[in-house]
């Protein structure tokens, strides 16, 4: 057993944790870094963000090439199974951690792996396994230790045909017919991907649309070309019961249907991590999702404890996980690297992408905001046209009087690139948040970027 004094010991190595590690050690701190898995990364590097979005880009390229003529004289078109599209995935895992691993030993920051429960207010326990047990000491603590699938108790998922938003990453088959219940980021990323793959699917959504926290034309934009690819978009549909046989899976919907598959996917809601914790012995609990509940300077009820990232509920994303942690330990530093995570962008990797920032239609319809909107279709687009990404939309929101940019929504390839740039001009103080910023300024041809010039003047012409 070892004992060891640390000024803050960080409980999660995802991008929340990694971000307030380096930011402490930087500023001299002497920094512990716990993870239960035996690489640092977290559940971003191994099970959620960038395997998903590596897969997701894989099989973007392979319907790159079906649809492009050019490619007719080479060869038919290309099938991947999804065992070959995850070996790509896993490449980038395996850079991913080799590059995060670097960042600690440069940082001088220490790594233990196991699982990481508190023994009192300024002490954990990492538990290694066959008795091996490290405790450490900390003056502050970052709870970072993300979140995992929710998972009824009424569903089998050591059934072979069965999976969660984990589990299907090692899935050795390629299903043919594939439900998903659940259409929220999820499982309308899982949805693009696996119908790029050739899979037949069914998306089983108990709301009345997907994605509705997004803007309402982009949502429909994004069932339209579900749907046009042949993805079967079931809404207001709720889950009864999952029955798992040798060679399929019948789901059961409370509305009496009956669907036959190879295989079912479960991803509606997430649990955050903090079961483990023994949250008890500092008298912390847990809500009946197992988030911690934080203010805004993302301290818990306990003074010296912190919680940042997925454990703390929206807006569950890995760039503002990355950004709370930064900003959870400089409140613990005292310095200029704090600041409240309110307003963040969106970014969805479906095929194709959606992105947004700032209001929708319907917030500013309700708070009886006169605003505007311009469009840029991206078929208009000679970029677009040249690169054969036409399919999408870039939609400026903005205040039909002063013209501030109140809201921008994406849908189309790069959205989550071509978003920045909007971004950057909504930040601006002093009157320079404008659509005029797009008209008063040459943007270099023919890019996507060209689009907001596209949508500034077409809303422009909207205003008399």
């Amino acid at each position: 057993m070892a004992d060891n004094l640390y000024d803050l010991v960080i409980i999660g190595s995802g991008p929340a944790g990694e971000s307030a590690a380096m930011n402490a050690s930087k500023a001299g701190k002497k920094v512990a870094i716990i993870d239960m898995r035996h690489q640092v990364g977290g559940n971003c590097t191994h099970q959620g963000t960038i395997p998903s979005k590596a897969l997701r880009h894989a099989v973007h390229q392979v319907m790159q090439f079906n649809r492009n003529p050019l490619f007719r004289h080479i060869s038919e078109q290309k099938w991947l199974s999804y065992s070959q599209v995850r070996e790509t995935a896993q490449r980038v895992i395996d850079r991913q951690v080799a590059m995060r691993a670097r960042f600690y030993s440069r940082n001088g920051v220490d790594l233990y792996y196991g699982v990481a429960s508190f023994v009192d207010g300024n002490t954990v326990k990492v538990d290694r396994g066959e008795d091996q047990v490290d405790v450490l000491t900390g003056q502050e603590f970052i709870l970072a230790t993300g979140s995992r699938p929710y998972r009824p108790p009424e569903i089998d998922f050591s059934h072979p045909r069965i999976f969660d938003s984990d589990t299907i990453l090692n899935t050795p088959e390629t299903p043919r017919h594939l439900v998903i219940y659940g259409a929220g980021v999820i499982g309308s990323e899982y949805a693009s991907i696996f119908n790029g793959l050739g899979c037949k699917i069914d998306l089983i959504n108990p709301g009345a649309r997907l994605l509705a926290f997004m803007d309402d034309e982009i949502s429909d934009a994004l069932s339209y070309h579900l749907r046009g690819n042949g993805v079967l978009v079931r809404h207001n549909e709720e889950f009864d019961k999952v029955e798992g046989f040798d060679d399929h899976i019948v789901l059961t919907l409370k509305s009496g249907k009956k669907i036959k598959a190879d295989a079912f996917m479960w991803a509606n809601g997430r649990t955050g991590n903090t079961d483990k914790l023994n949250l008890d012995a500092v008298g912390l609990t847990a809500n009946g999702r197992g988030q911690l509940e934080v203010d805004k300077q993302y301290r818990t009820s306990v003074p010296n404890i912190h919680a940042v990232g997925d454990v703390i509920g929206w807006p569950s994303l890995a760039s503002a996980a990355y950004d709370q942690g930064r900003s959870a330990s400089g409140v613990i530093l005292e310095n200029d690297t704090f600041r409240y995570i309110n307003d963040v962008p969106t970014g969805i990797y479906t095929i194709p992408e959606i992105s947004s920032v700032g209001q929708t239609e319907r917030e500013l319809t309700a708070a009886k905001v006169p605003y505007e909107v311009g469009k840029a279709y991206f078929k208009d687009t000679a970029r677009a046209q040249i690169t054969g990404e036409d399919v999408g939309v870039l939609k400026l929101l903005f205040h039909r009087e002063t013209l501030e940019l109140l809201g921008i929504h994406c849908f189309g390839d790069q959205a989550a690139e071509i978003l920045h740039i909007g971004q950057a001009i909504m930040a601006q103080k002093n009157g320079g948040n404008t659509i005029r910023y797009f008209l008063e300024h040459t943007f270099n041809y023919p890019t996507m970027a060209e689009a907001y010039r596209v949508a500034a003047l077409n809303g422009l012409n909207r205003i008399f």
